[in-house]
């Protein structure tokens, strides 16, 4: 009588290697991960989750300071504290995602030495983790627009609030797909781990984050649009506050350059799971 097996675990020689079946079968476990996130995030401090709260209340009273009163970056008529909830709510989340999954498998290396479970359920974990901290920031953007409507500031808010959640899983997508590629290529090269975090600080000033894409000249606003954040946080703002126009080809663009990356990065996490154990 030939025995039968619930799972069988085997090599796989495809570039492209996701299954997305055994994905969501490992549901419980990134359920997990995410809670263990967390609980690691906040153990042994004092003010606990609050920080979910204080931290993008400090950078964008700093924003608003340094951006808004010093250099003087126009926001198109938005409230500066508005403005750059809006930016800081997104860009945080991205940067998150692209940072915290790119340590993915050196993190992680004690955990996958013992057990077999498929190795992208770290890195979505991680991108569900910043969900709640992005829901969070939201939240406060919308009780500060809320203040500005009872001093009589009013927003003009149409169908692009549609496109919120839309945007929120490119941001998704894109910083998973950027964090895993980073994370298959720092299991030889660890100093690309420190590069990331120092990149990731530069393409925030190369990204409307604390200025708009007005305050670019006309001649090169289509070249600096190409930068797939860009178009991003110009529609993620005009969906809140109706300002400016929708670059929807730079948008287009921006959506390609997403799925790009993460195909890429698919192949490479593929690539590199299978033999990361003996290089980490």
């Amino acid at each position: 009588m030939s025995e039968q097996w619930t799972t069988i675990i085997k090599s796989n020689t495809k570039w492209f290697d996701i299954n997305l079946k055994e994905l969501f079968r490992y549901r419980d476990l990134i359920v997990l991960f995410v809670k263990r996130n967390y609980a690691t995030r906040y153990k042994q401090t004092i003010l606990g989750p609050l920080w979910l709260i204080l931290n993008p209340l400090i950078t964008v009273f700093l924003y608003s300071f340094v951006f808004g009163s010093i250099a003087g970056l126009s926001t198109d008529g938005v409230p500066q504290m508005a403005f750059y909830m809006a930016s800081n709510a997104i860009w945080t989340y991205f940067a998150g995602c692209l940072t915290q999954t790119s340590d993915t498998f050196v993190a992680n290396a004690a955990i996958y030495g013992k057990v077999y479970f498929p190795r992208l359920t770290t890195p979505i974990s991680t991108v569900i983790t910043g969900v709640l901290d992005l829901g969070i920031q939201i939240v406060m953007l919308v009780i500060i627009m809320a203040a500005y409507v009872v001093r009589g500031i009013h927003f003009e808010l149409d169908y692009s609030v549609c496109f919120i959640p839309v945007l929120i899983i490119q941001v998704a997508i894109l910083g998973l797909g950027c964090g895993i590629i980073i994370s298959a290529l720092t299991t030889k090269y660890r100093d690309l781990a420190v590069l990331a975090k120092f990149g990731v600080q530069l393409w925030m000033y190369a990204s409307p984050v604390v200025y708009s894409v007005t305050q670019i000249p006309e001649e090169y606003r289509s070249l600096y649009l190409l930068n797939p954040m860009a178009p991003i946080l110009t529609v993620f703002r005009h969906s809140f506050f109706g300002t400016g126009e929708i670059p929807w080809a730079a948008w287009g663009i921006s959506w390609v350059v997403t799925a790009g990356v993460l195909v890429l990065g698919v192949v490479l996490f593929s690539k590199i799971e299978k033999t990361f154990m003996d290089t980490v």
